[in-house]
């Protein structure tokens, strides 16, 4: 299964856990992970552009990604959050792809298929990942958001929001 297959939004969202009975599991570890708090200079925000849908293993590999950059700094230094739920179950018509399968079996049109992953709906403008940080590890917390955007695959937008007013000043410098 390839993630470009379902990264377009087409039809209603599959979310009734309780009608399947091979659920899958969800791939993301951990939601939020660094120390909270409101010591940080920065918020930084990943910001989707256009409408999507995001497969679980793509969400947690972006996640990964830009922590395990911003833990350079230290475990202590940045607080981050993941920001959307993978809801929309995914499901496949798997069928026979062995030597002489297309005289085997031709399929079914809009087979209901089975269940496959986790998905979740990005409208333009969401967040998608969002980090607090101090003003000496910003530098390496745009470069784990460049990082985190690769691994979502669609364009993506990055802002930064100064939550104190001497913020930017100690960047600059």
């Amino acid at each position: 299964m390839k993630g470009a297959n379902y990264r377009e939004i087409r039809g209603m969202p599959y979310v009734r856990r309780e009608y399947i009975a091979g659920k899958p599991q969800l791939k993301i570890a951990r939601f939020s992970s660094g120390l909270a708090g409101n010591n940080y200079d920065f918020k930084m925000e990943l910001i989707s552009t256009e409408k999507l849908q995001i497969r679980h293993n793509s969400l947690e590999a972006a996640r990964l990604a830009a922590n395990k950059r911003m833990a350079q700094a230290g475990e202590t230094s940045f607080f981050s959050t993941l920001r959307v739920y993978p809801h929309v179950l995914l499901r496949e018509n798997k069928m026979i792809a062995t030597a002489g399968a297309d005289r085997l079996q031709e399929g079914m049109r809009r087979a209901f298929g089975k269940s496959t992953g986790l998905a979740a709906r990005i409208r333009p403008g969401q967040v998608i990942f969002e980090a607090y940080v101090t003003a000496s590890n910003l530098e390496l917390a745009q470069d784990g958001f460049k990082m985190a955007a690769s691994k979502i695959g669609r364009p993506t937008r990055t802002r930064i929001t100064p939550l104190k007013e001497d913020a930017m000043k100690t960047a600059e410098d």
